[in-house]
């Protein structure tokens, strides 16, 4: 089945979605794949999970695949459509006859009902089924809010029949979840009510930022998920300070039980039947934002390119990508395409929202400095990079020629795509620079930092070489526990920086490429079995909030189910 739309869609997102000819999941896992139907566990005609037996033996044989990275500049009101590049680029390797398959994260409720809308790609690059992606789709954020909330809930029975372990009830630092955007659930005070057991201090966090969601996503098998499960660190005991662990609770197994279907990758395919890992789902500005390593390398074995996305813009995804699930994975990465849009560089360039429509040469060219901050630090790693001028009815040749030449004054490629109007066929000129930037520049990836480099000095390179910030602040309760965490051994683990999206420093104003601030670090958290150290920085939240008029009133069902208004 082949889509087209030469001067736009005509349709909705959803209007597109619906009218689309989608392939029985088995057929698709078979012909492109080489899954049989007996290694896949179908969940209706148009998704399925793949059996364990199938990955593991899948995961024994010779890495086939390219991966390529697909990251952005800093997002804007304005949009830049990395999902959609993502799913345009996989399309497009297909149409000049490379074996190629995307991997995606999962959707969160939180944002399909609140501000940024669903995440399965839009116009003619999209996965389907879009509406059961963007909500339950099998269950997996489900499961993992129940492994987490379960988790909580053994840990307060603990302290209530006798504290065995003797937990410090202050020092308690596993939070419930829930995958919702609800502001009033940030902070709270649980077990009040009489017999209830001690009152305390907690608080939610948004599901995808679960430690348990980043643990699944780094796990490559159900043992290795029980044996990180049991390493989360869930408090500290009273008077030695020791750190307590889920293995004291005995509870890894029950964790695992509720986990045991959602660790399984997610198979769907895309408008023009090409196959679709959508799996995994940590939140990019929070966690690290990455789909599930289960997917990506398991898709490296059966596909030659693997299309992958990492969230938000390059200053967090790729730098989380590269330093957290390839160092985790030991995945080499062969390209990264950047993403921009003409008006998200106008934005980046001072433009007001309301003028971005209007042409202007001069922003773009202000804005590039976003741009080529982002080139900069992927080339730190090794990486080659394309950019894709994702591009829009309003953008203008004399704009978009800026970026081209820009571009090319760093020794990279800029390549107009228009995958949203057209399909695949919008990105084919992607594609080929793409496969051409791999086979004529190696990539040499390496790490920004080593594993021995102590917690600080990671954090201030990271916010240094990446952010372009001269110095990080800190209170005195950070650093101590930066040196408490050293102490107990913790200090090999990398760092995964929770700020805003919006900049490159933690002040969501400052667009552009700002130089010369400092990186306030208000915050850390241990996840011992994800293994990194999560950072805060500024105001960033850890359970987002709802807009004043968020995307729910938006969305209705008809009589015969169907659901519209989900984009």
């Amino acid at each position: 089945m082949e889509q087209s739309a030469t001067s736009g869609p005509p349709k909705s997102d959803w209007a597109i979605a619906q009218a689309a000819t989608l392939v029985p999941i088995g057929k698709l896992a078979l012909e492109r794949l080489g899954i049989p139907y007996e290694s896949i566990e179908p969940y209706g005609h148009d998704k399925a999970k793949i059996s364990m037996p199938f990955i593991q033996a899948a995961f024994a044989r010779p890495q086939t695949g390219k991966l390529i990275l697909v990251t952005a500049i800093n997002p804007t009101p304005a949009g830049e459509g990395k999902t959609t590049t993502t799913v345009g680029l996989g399309d497009a390797l297909n149409r000049i006859g490379k074996k190629a398959a995307i991997c995606l994260r999962e959707p969160s409720l939180g944002p399909c009902f609140g501000m940024k809308g669903g995440a399965a790609g839009g116009g003619y690059a999209q996965v389907v089924p879009m509406d059961d992606i963007n909500l339950h789709f099998t269950g997996d954020l489900h499961a993992i809010g129940a492994a987490n909330n379960l988790l909580a809930a053994i840990i307060d029975n603990h302290v209530y029949w006798g504290n065995e372990l003797n937990v410090d009830t202050r020092k308690i630092t596993w939070r419930r979840c829930l995958d919702m955007n609800d502001r009033a659930l940030r902070e709270i005070v649980s077990s009040l009510g009489g017999s209830n057991g001690y009152p305390r201090e907690d608080g939610f966090d948004i599901t995808v930022a679960s430690e348990i969601m980043a643990i699944l996503c780094l796990s490559k098998s159900v043992e290795e998920l029980q044996q990180r499960l049991g390493n989360i660190v869930f408090a500290t005991s009273r008077g030695d300070k020791r750190p307590l662990r889920v293995s004291e609770l005995g509870v890894e197994g029950a964790l695992t039980a509720l986990l045991k279907d959602a660790i399984k990758p997610n198979l769907v395919q895309t408008l023009e039947n090409n196959p679709a890992f959508v799996h995994g789902g940590p939140f990019a500005n929070i966690a690290h934002g990455c789909n599930s390593l289960m997917a990506t390398t398991l898709a490296l074995k059966l596909a030659d390119y693997v299309v992958t996305e990492a969230g938000f813009g390059a200053d967090l995804g790729a730098e989380k990508f590269f330093d957290i699930k390839c160092r985790k994975g030991d995945l080499k990465p062969a390209a990264a395409v950047v993403v921009a849009s003409i008006r998200a560089l106008k934005f980046h360039g001072g433009i007001a929202r309301n003028l971005l429509g209007t042409e202007s040469v001069a922003a773009v060219r202000r804005g590039m400095v976003n741009l080529r901050r982002h080139l900069q630090n992927i080339s730190r790693f090794g990486v080659p990079a394309v950019v894709c001028i994702n591009h829009f009815s309003a953008d203008t040749d004399a704009e978009a020629a800026v970026v081209i030449e820009g571009c090319k004054e760093l020794g990279v490629t800029a390549i107009v795509c228009r995958h949203w109007a057209q399909g695949g066929a919008g990105a084919v000129e992607l594609a080929k620079a793409v496969v051409e930037t791999i086979e004529r520049t190696p990539s040499t990836f390496h790490p920004l930092y080593p594993d021995d480099l102590p917690l600080m000095e990671k954090i201030k390179t990271i916010a240094s070489d990446i952010y372009g910030a001269t110095d990080v602040v800190a209170p005195k309760s950070v650093t101590d526990r930066l040196a408490e965490l050293e102490k107990n051994g913790f200090g090999r683990l990398p760092i995964c920086i929770a700020k805003t999206q919006y900049s490159f420093s933690a002040d969501p104003e400052l667009r552009g490429a700002p130089s010369g601030f400092t990186l306030p670090i208000r915050e850390v958290r241990l996840s011992a079995g994800a293994e990194f150290v999560v950072v805060i920085c500024g105001d960033i939240m850890t359970m987002p909030g709802l807009p004043k008029v968020p995307s729910a009133k938006s969305i209705t069902v008809d009589a015969e189910g169907a659901v519209f208004g989900l984009s």
